[in-house]
């Protein structure tokens, strides 16, 4: 005798309705062999529905026994009920159930897809089968480009492609005229003489008649079971098995399939992509725009400071910093000389400085005139363009002689004569021009837009200011020297000289620390709030992701229906959750190296640096983000009830 290869005892099916529990099927019995032909009918609400549902492991709510093949359904989970639905059973559906963002072909690769066939294969398998049933020439069509017909024709190769050695068929002519739905039938009945089991889940007599058996059920119950044929087909492997692949290829092509899916569910809702996307872009472009104008910002203050001069320390009048006390007079030449005697010290540089006008026989503007050593030029890394810097003859004998930068060149010699060996009036006192160094880049201070004219600190304290002290002293150190070593030693001799603390020192590598300090605690803070409108959009993914789990849940419903896993779904929403933030993090670069690019043409003095490290951050986050977000409605995706998820519309 024939083993059945289904066979329920006891099963029942209920349903919680409020406070209520309805009982759709009631301890039903029922074997079915290989090869058989049979209809279950019943009217609307019999039942029979739910009944199509269990034995395809659709559902799983039910009580009672269920074997297929010998093995308890009852107790396998979700993964292992998806691998019978691809292995054992082909559905066709009153609605065709067809995916509109596939055409023909890939409707009909599938479950062949889940089932780790071979790429090649599959997709041979899947034309041989849609040109059997006639759509030759329509394989490369979508669904809405099919008629009724044509679609569930599709729908019958998409049932066939893993084998389909039960083909679970609801309501299958439902939805066809009268002409499509014979052909169907007798599609069906071709494909029960190969082999194929098959069960039609119907209303129509008519169809009925045309089967080797009839249950028909009521109220949930067998009401009557009659065959009109005594033994069945001998059933048959009604196809080849397509090739399969192992399984680590499996998985990789599996992934790279579910890529393919979520490019095609994101390119065919372009403009809800984008808006899913914007927070992330804006996310992005704001971070990167923010670190790369905070690192520009610093860079240039670095060249400023360093344009200063490097491993400089200033000895400025005062107890401290903070002393702000007009005329302070603490500091004079001889601590000067002093401090060049010193062996840590490089070269030295008193300063004395006013501002004034600058003139050139008719030509005048207001200028920063600087009394300083003959060093000052080395102490502060002054590049000469023409002429030479004075000396310290020079200096000892108050000469009338200066040095200009460009800027002072450019205004006050508009003729384009050569400035070396002309004579300007600082103040009311004539000087030589004797040298001309590159303007600096240095914007620090009040007078940073003024013309600047360098002597001798001698003739500037006895000529121009008429006093006795400096402004303040400037030591370069030797580059044999510790900064910090020397500065402790610049301490303990300006102590030892004034016998008080009457002065301060300022050191240019603090500052330049400090102010490394201070720029990158900004940059984090700036950060800190750009992050927070990426994480505003990760809300958003998530939100949107969560509705397109609900517009597509019918599509889930097939896909399980079909064979997909839980992590199947899961992988596929999770890829796309991914692919919006990544598209979102690169367009958002490509947003801030925009932005960049205006604020080199418009804004002056802004610089942009784009660091590498930052924009593989961005990556990194928008990646993250995507999991982030994108997992629970990727969850919920997978979590989803196949039965549900089917009947939504």
């Amino acid at each position: 005798m024939m083993e059945p290869i289904i066979e329920i005892k006891g099963l029942r099916r209920e349903f919680a309705a409020g406070t209520e529990t309805i009982t759709v099927l009631k301890d039903i019995d029922l074997a079915i062999n290989p090869g058989e032909l049979l209809a279950i009918i019943g009217q609307s609400g019999s039942g029979k529905s739910t009944l199509m549902n269990v034995l395809g492991c659709l559902d799983n709510g039910w009580t009672g026994e269920y074997r297929l093949g010998g093995r308890d359904v009852a107790r396998l989970k979700a993964d292992e009920l998806a691998e019978l639905r691809r292995e054992y059973f082909g559905f066709i559906f009153q609605r065709y159930q067809l995916l509109a963002d596939l055409d023909a072909i890939e409707n009909v690769e599938i479950p062949a897809i889940y089932a780790g066939a071979q790429r090649g294969a599959r997709r041979e398998r899947a034309k041989g089968l849609l040109a059997r049933l006639g759509l030759g020439d329509r394989m490369t069509h979508r669904p809405n480009a099919l008629s009724g017909g044509q679609q569930q024709r599709v729908s019958v190769a998409r049932a066939l492609v893993n084998g389909g050695d039960i083909i679970l068929a609801d309501e299958p002519t439902g939805a066809l005229d009268s002409r499509s739905g014979k052909e169907l039938i007798t599609l069906l009945k071709e494909l029960h003489a190969e082999g194929h089991t098959i069960i039609i889940v119907t209303h129509d007599p008519a169809i009925a008649a045309q089967v080797d058996r009839v249950i028909e059920i009521s109220d949930g119950v067998i009401v009557s079971d009659r065959r009109t044929v005594d033994e069945p087909v001998s059933a048959a492997k009604a196809a080849p098995e397509i090739k399969r692949i192992p399984r680590w290829r499996e998985a990789l092509e599996r992934s790279a399939e579910a890529f393919g899916m979520a490019w095609r569910a994101l390119s065919s809702h372009k403009l809800r992509t984008f808006l899913t996307m914007l927070g992330i872009i804006i996310g992005i472009a704001s971070v990167v725009s923010v670190v790369a104008l905070g690192q520009g910002s610093q860079q240039q203050v670095l060249e400023r400071i360093s344009s200063i001069g490097t491993n400089t320390i200033n000895v400025l009048p005062g107890a401290n910093a903070a002393d702000r006390r007009s005329n302070i007079r603490t500091l004079v030449p001889s601590d000067a000389t002093a401090l060049a005697a010193e062996p840590y010290a490089d070269s030295v540089t008193p300063q004395v400085s006013s501002s004034g006008q600058v003139r050139y026989r008719s030509v005048s503007a207001t200028g920063q005139f600087v009394g300083v050593g003959p060093d000052f030029f080395r102490v502060n890394n002054r590049t000469f363009v023409e002429g030479v810097a004075f000396d310290a003859d020079g200096v000892a004998a108050l000469s009338q002689e200066a040095v200009i930068d460009t800027k002072a060149r450019d205004t006050l010699f508009t003729d384009g004569q050569d400035a070396i060996g002309q004579v300007i009036l600082v103040g009311n006192v004539p000087v030589r021009v004797i040298g001309v160094v590159e303007a600096s880049t240095n914007n620090f201070g009040p007078q940073s837009n003024s013309i600047s004219v360098w002597m001798p600190y001698t003739t500037a304290m006895s000529r121009i200011l008429g006093q006795s002290w400096l402004s303040s002293i400037t030591v370069r150190i030797a580059d044999s020297a510790d900064v910090t070593e020397a500065q402790s030693q610049i301490q303990a001799l300006m102590e030892q000289r004034h016998g008080i603390v009457d002065f301060n020192l300022q050191n240019t590598d603090t500052i330049r620390s400090t102010i490394q300090s201070t720029s990158q605690t900004l940059t984090l803070l700036i950060s800190a709030i750009a992050v927070i409108s990426l994480i505003v959009g990760g809300i958003g993914v998530m939100n949107i992701m969560l509705v397109s789990v609900k517009e597509r849940t019918r599509e889930i419903g097939v896909r399980m229906a079909v064979g997909a896993r839980q992590s199947d779904i899961m992988q596929q929403f999770l890829i796309e959750a991914v692919m919006v933030c990544l598209i979102g993090g690169v367009a958002g670069i490509a947003l801030s190296f925009a932005i960049g690019a205006g604020v080199s043409q418009f804004a002056s003095g802004l610089t942009m640096i784009y660091s590498p490290v930052t924009i593989a951050a961005a990556f990194a986050a928008s990646t993250l983000i995507g999991i982030t977000f994108g997992f629970m409605p990727a969850r919920s995706a997978a979590r989803l009830d196949p039965v549900v998820a089917l009947a939504s519309e």
